[in-house]
């Protein structure tokens, strides 16, 4: 997403709250935002869902619209990509130190 960037707070502070209604959805499986460093404005929404098609019916539903016309005055611009997940690697757990 591109938001205006004198708007960023107010952005954050409504998305956590959209956010929060998406993960009661049955489907959701949780969300991030992720702001980028580099370019001011630019924040990345990662949500993840039980499956592609329950995700793509939250999306057209009249509950999803009224999320995103919460977010509008916000948006100067963006664009949004399904993915899957090929590999997920959980982090390695570290060694026991033996007790002396």
């Amino acid at each position: 997403m591109e938001i205006f960037p004198e708007l960023a707070g107010d952005f954050e502070r409504t998305w956590r709250e959209v956010g929060e209604a998406i993960s009661r959805e049955p489907d959701n499986l949780g969300q991030t935002l992720v702001r980028d460093t580099e370019e001011e404005g630019v924040y990345w929404v990662l949500t993840d869902w039980t499956d592609e098609p329950r995700f793509r019916a939250f999306e057209v539903s009249a509950r999803h619209v009224v999320h995103r016309l919460k977010l509008k005055p916000y948006r100067r611009g963006g664009a949004m990509h399904v993915t899957e997940v090929v590999h997920r690697i959980a982090p390695a757990t570290e060694p026991a130190v033996p007790v002396t």
